[in-house]
């Protein structure tokens, strides 16, 4: 009497094929989450408020004002390093705009830790300097140009600082 044996080659699905497929699936998935989690903790670039109903009711008021800022003519332009910030205010019709004060606010994109506010010097002209050191990366800089207790000018820009400048 001859007895079934199993055929030689024949592929046998059994269970831990199916328990290799489900971790190797479930592994894939999770591991793209955990990527696609890390990359937009490190990478988002929105901005913070501190309270967003507050800052949108706030919005054009602020919008208007730079608006109004900007028919003045003024223009500034800042440079900011790790040898310091320099920022020259000039009309171009009129040349250096008198002011005795400019208070620079360095905001990072995201995140308040490494935040600063500092006052640059009159050096003349409508020149403005300090030896604080800006850190590479983005910055958001509100700059409120003031004489004789009247703010004269006011702008807010987008800068980015590169390690080696």
């Amino acid at each position: 009497m001859e007895t079934a044996s199993p055929k030689t080659g024949e592929f046998t699905f059994t269970g831990w094929h199916f328990l290799a497929i489900m971790i190797a699936f479930f592994g894939v998935i999770i591991s793209v989450n955990v990527t696609m989690a890390w990359y937009a903790g490190h990478s988002w670039s929105g901005l913070v408020a501190e309270n967003t109903f507050v800052a949108s009711q706030q919005f054009n008021a602020k919008a208007e004002h730079m608006r109004e800022m900007a028919a003045t003519g003024i223009r500034g332009d800042l440079t900011a390093n790790r040898e310091g910030i320099r920022y020259v205010l000039s009309h171009p019709q009129r040349g250096p705009v008198p002011a005795d004060e400019v208070v620079a606010a360095f905001h990072r994109p995201v995140g308040t830790q490494q935040d600063f506010t500092v006052t640059l010097k009159h050096e003349g002209d409508g020149v403005f300097t300090t030896d604080h050191q800006v850190l590479p990366g983005e910055w958001i800089v509100d700059l409120r140009t003031n004489d004789k207790g009247e703010m004269v000018y006011h702008e807010a820009i987008r800068v980015h600082v590169f390690p080696n400048r």
